[in-house]
């Protein structure tokens, strides 16, 4: 009964997407028996076919190979279909083939714009720009056969009956990143089409401990609830769900033995946000922060829901603007610490400042109670479970990127050795440091994970990663880090808006609906004047150019008054233009141009 169930549950793992005149055929060529998928080239409409339409004589319909459907999305009057076109093999998950997109492209289902008001096809055209960026989406993974979204002690936890259910069923809706595309397939039960997808990390290795084998996985799974790139979400909404939360489970699989354990990261959980107004570091806004006890009760309490206990790491300094928002975390949280919620506040710059990590064994001694007495998942040969995880270490800085990453890394090798020990490989003062192979293989995965999280949040590699990467502080690392924070100031302020505008229309945090009042100013209308040409790049050209000149007229001051006078003024100038950048800074910042989300 079972088998045969899942074969009637099997997704399609290739499949010939035909472009005819008026429809898109999505046609399964993984040898599956199954009817193809028909897609209305006017509205959108799906239905199955069994045969394809005859091909015209005259034009020939298009054809490419695609590795499946990651759903339909609608806007002011056409509908745009998502399809995987490239893909690439990462590794297995308990046996399975996991897969990243490599490539995916948007189809577009608009031919009744021919039809429609002018108004309505210029809103249109401007909600297309923003799945341009949706197609450069980074960091989404699948598997035909297993569930992603779920960790290894959930898929355990499954029932026989939930086991039979369709992966789309079984997935954790936090974590399945193409939930709202989704929707039109699975009101059509299209269940053979309704691929899951995850946005995060997949990072595997194998190597040798003595004469036996390990297999080390990382899976990151980002909750899509709150989901944004650095400046444009912070915090938490009302409902308690945070910016930057990710679930990161560690898989140890060995001498038959399988260990997971997870952890969790996400933002301060009360409603504060940085407006991007071109400082290097705007200033932190904590919103109604008389709500803050309310949305961080609410916050743990789902917390408490999923994972049972929690400890609660809060990384941020205990001074200046992140002082604010420790002072408010701290003083909330005293209201909910308990039996089952703890709070350790450790100041990670203070304590490790830039280069002294290691220090991270001070935070360790707090919280190594929390961990022996919380634990981990263990299966046995028999796939008998020996242990469970009670709780989780819930870890913060501001960005949950950087800190929290070197952080987190040092406590899944501690716990990493616990199990290992656990499961008679290791002695009782045995370290990884001892094998130097699988240290470093272990130091890479870790590193990997916290950047390819830190790309789809910041836009660049975390910071802070040649520690995680090497073990040690580095001149290369610390450069790096410099480039890396410029690079993710250029990106806050002139990129992610309109990147979070198109994360926005893919969640489903924005429903286009032209019920809607068009002519809000959701989108802006053509720019004129200074705004029409200002832009980041042309004004750090003049202030160069205003430097330059400044610098050149100083070095032959010494040879009258009046180079020394042309220095103050071309001082002056490129002063100004600072100045009034910054003033008018939502000039040039790629603002958002969606409404508030639902």
């Amino acid at each position: 009964m079972m088998e045969r169930a899942e074969s009637e549950q099997k997704l399609y793992t290739r499949m010939r997407l035909w472009e005819f005149p008026d429809q898109y055929v999505v046609e399964p060529t993984d040898g599956s028996c199954g009817s193809s998928l028909a897609v209305s080239r006017v509205d959108g409409t799906m239905n199955l076919i069994d045969e394809l339409p005859e091909c015209d004589s005259v034009r020939v319909p298009k054809i490419r190979t695609i590795f499946g459907v990651i759903g339909m999305l609608k806007l002011v009057a056409g509908s745009y279909l998502l399809v995987i076109t490239e893909r690439e093999a990462v590794g297995a998950y308990f046996g399975h083939p996991i897969f990243r997109v490599s490539s995916l492209k948007v189809y577009p289902c608009d031919h009744s714009l021919k039809h429609t008001p002018n108004e309505q096809r210029r809103l249109e055209t401007e909600f297309c720009g923003l799945l341009n960026v949706a197609e450069r989406t980074s960091g989404l993974y699948f598997s035909y056969d297993t569930n992603l979204t779920l960790s290894a002690q959930r898929l355990y936890e499954l029932g026989d009956e939930s086991k039979l259910l369709p992966l789309w069923r079984q997935a954790d809706p936090r974590f399945l990143w193409n939930n709202y595309l989704l929707e039109s397939l699975i009101d059509k039960k299209l269940d053979r089409y309704l691929l899951p997808v995850i946005q995060g990390s997949f990072q595997h290795f194998q190597a040798a401990i003595g004469k036996d084998i390990a297999d080390v996985t990382l899976i990151a799974r980002r909750c899509t609830r709150r989901n944004g790139t650095r400046m444009w979400r912070r915090g938490a909404d009302s409902d308690g769900y945070v910016a930057n939360f990710v679930e990161s489970e560690q898989i140890m699989q060995m001498n038959g033995f399988t260990a997971s354990f997870i952890q969790i990261r996400g933002s301060i959980p009360f409603i504060w946000e940085q407006i991007v107004d071109l400082t290097y570091k705007p200033k932190f806004e904590i919103v109604k922060p008389q709500e803050a006890p309310r949305v961080i009760e609410r916050h743990f309490l789902d917390l408490r829901k999923t994972y049972r206990a929690v400890l609660a790491v809060d990384l941020v300094n205990k001074h200046g603007g992140e002082g604010r928002l420790s002072e408010k975390f701290a003083n909330s949280m005293q209201h909910i610490v308990g039996d089952d919620v703890r709070y350790v506040q450790f100041d990670f710059h203070r304590i490790c400042g830039h280069v002294h990590f290691e220090r991270l064994s001070i935070l360790y001694d707090q919280i190594a109670d929390f961990l022996e007495k919380n634990g981990y998942f263990l299966l046995n040969e028999k796939s008998e479970k020996l242990k469970e995880q009670l709780g989780v270490v819930r870890t913060n800085c501001i960005d949950c990127l950087d800190r929290t990453n070197v952080t987190q890394s040092m406590i899944g090798r501690r716990v990493l050795e616990w199990q290992l020990r656990r499961i008679g490989v290791f002695g009782a003062e045995e370290t990884i440091e001892a094998h130097p192979n699988f240290d470093e293989n272990f130091k890479i995965l870790w590193a990997n994970h916290g950047d390819e999280i830190s790309i789809q949040y910041s836009g660049t590699p975390a910071l802070k990663g040649d520690f995680v990467r090497y073990g040690r502080r580095t001149i290369h690392g610390i450069l790096n880090d410099g480039r890396n924070a410029l690079v993710r100031y250029y990106l806050n302020n002139f990129v992610d808006g309109m990147k979070q505008d198109a994360i926005d229309l893919l969640q489903g945090h924005y429903i286009v609906s032209v019920s809607r009042d068009l002519t809000t100013p959701s989108i802006p209308s053509q720019k004129t004047g200074l705004e029409a040409v200002a832009s980041f790049p042309l004004a750090l050209s003049l202030v160069l150019v205003g430097f330059f000149f400044a610098v050149m007229s100083l070095r032959r001051a010494p040879l009258g008054y009046r180079h020394l006078f042309f220095s103050l003024v071309w001082a002056g100038m490129s002063l100004a233009i600072v100045a009034f950048v910054k003033a008018n800074g939502r000039i040039f910042c790629n603002r958002p141009r969606l409404h508030k989300p639902h």
